[in-house]
C-alpha cells in the first residue's frame, strides 16, 4: 500500500540574494542557502552586473524582483526547481528591446 504524507511547510522567505557570474544564490530566513544555475533564468543571465544587483525582496521575502530586467521569481519556485517559463519568442523580443537601448548582454546560456 502506498501512502503520501502531507507536510505543512512554512512559506520560505529570502533574507539575502546574490547573483554571481553563473549562479543565483538565495539565503533563506530559516538559515538554508539555495543556489541555482543562472542559465535557468535568461533575463538574469543577460542582465548586467548592475541590473542583477538591483534585486528587491517583495511580499515579506517570498518574491525576488528585478525591475530593470522585468523579472520576478518566487522563493518557492526556486525551491521546487522551476526554471524560467518564458517562451523563446518573448525572450527574443525582450533581447531586441535591450539591444535598442544599448544594454550589453552575455553569450547565450548553455
Amino acid at each position: 500500500m502506498n501512502s503520501l504524507a502531507v507536510v505543512e511547510v512554512e512559506e520560505a522567505r529570502a533574507r539575502r540574494v546574490e547573483v554571481t557570474e553563473d549562479l543565483l544564490v538565495v539565503e533563506l530566513a530559516d538559515g538554508r542557502t539555495l543556489s541555482v544555475p543562472l542559465a535557468w533564468y535568461p533575463r538574469l543571465w543577460y542582465g548586467t552586473l548592475e541590473e542583477r544587483a538591483q534585486v528587491v525582496l517583495l511580499a515579506d521575502g517570498t518574491i525576488l524582483h528585478w525591475a530593470a530586467l522585468d523579472e520576478d521569481l518566487s522563493v518557492m519556485g526556486l525551491l521546487l526547481g522551476k526554471r524560467s517559463g518564458e517562451s523563446p519568442e518573448s525572450l527574443r523580443k525582450w533581447l531586441g528591446a535591450r539591444k535598442k537601448r544599448g544594454k550589453v548582454s552575455q553569450t547565450p546560456p548553455t
